[in-house]
């Protein structure tokens, strides 16, 4: 029995060859995923935000009021009320509340002028005051508000007679809130019907002719009507 040890077997080229090429395609796959997570990002995913939808309103319908918890005096419907400066609340945080009832509220005409020149357009307004004592909720969107000016007994314009994509927003007024548009609606001193929104439309007297705003929300009539005069 021989005391020499056994001699190696040498592999053949190609079982090295089928060696190099696991080595070589286990580097190209490590490259690829670097190169994959360098362009993918895809832990950039998670800091994206989600935001609340605003209410739009088109030009025919009156933005939606905005609230302000300071206890301004009464004022006549011809004095300009300043707008609040508050941001609108979003319907889906506002606090729940029984629904606001006629008895609770103040609805005002307001006009942001009491005589207008030649080629003024009156701005118009809503101004709502809860008077009960406790809080309640509104829905103050384009689709509840109605504007309507009136001569006599002739009826010029109405805000409703035209108007595209009402939105609902349902707010709580808090006891004794008062709460006015935030942007006035105007009106562009024309008779409006449903049958000349895209037509010609006759222009509106002036001259020192008189005209009256009424205002409704969600069905609730305006106590009082704002005068005023076109030149």
């Amino acid at each position: 029995m021989s005391g020499s040890a056994p001699r190696r077997r040498k592999h053949s080229p190609a079982v090295y060859r089928r060696r190099r090429l696991v080595v070589l395609l286990t580097a190209l796959i490590v490259v690829a995923g670097l190169v994959w997570l360098f362009i993918a990002q895809p832990w950039q995913s998670s800091a994206s935000t989600e935001t609340l939808p605003v209410p739009s309103s088109s030009s025919s319908s009156s933005s939606s009021p905005s609230t302000s918890e300071s206890a301004a005096p009464e004022t006549d419907a011809e004095t300009p009320v300043p707008e609040a400066d508050t941001e609108e609340p979003a319907p889906d945080l506002t606090p729940s509340a029984e629904p606001c009832i006629a008895a609770d509220l103040l609805i005002e005409a307001v006009t942001d002028q009491a005589v207008y020149a030649a080629g003024q357009n009156p701005q118009l307004s809503i101004r709502l005051t809860n008077q009960s004592t406790t809080d309640c909720t509104l829905n103050v969107g384009t689709s509840a508000q109605a504007f309507t000016i009136s001569s006599g007994p002739d009826i010029w314009w109405r805000s409703t007679d035209c108007q595209t994509e009402p939105s609902d927003m349902t707010v709580l007024l808090s006891a004794g809130q008062q709460v006015t548009s935030a942007t006035p609606l105007t009106w562009d001193r024309t008779r409006s019907s449903v049958d000349t929104c895209q037509g010609d439309r006759p222009p509106a007297a002036g001259g020192g002719a008189t005209y009256r705003l009424s205002v409704a929300i969600g069905g609730l009539s305006s106590s009082n009507t704002a005068a005023f005069q076109l030149n």
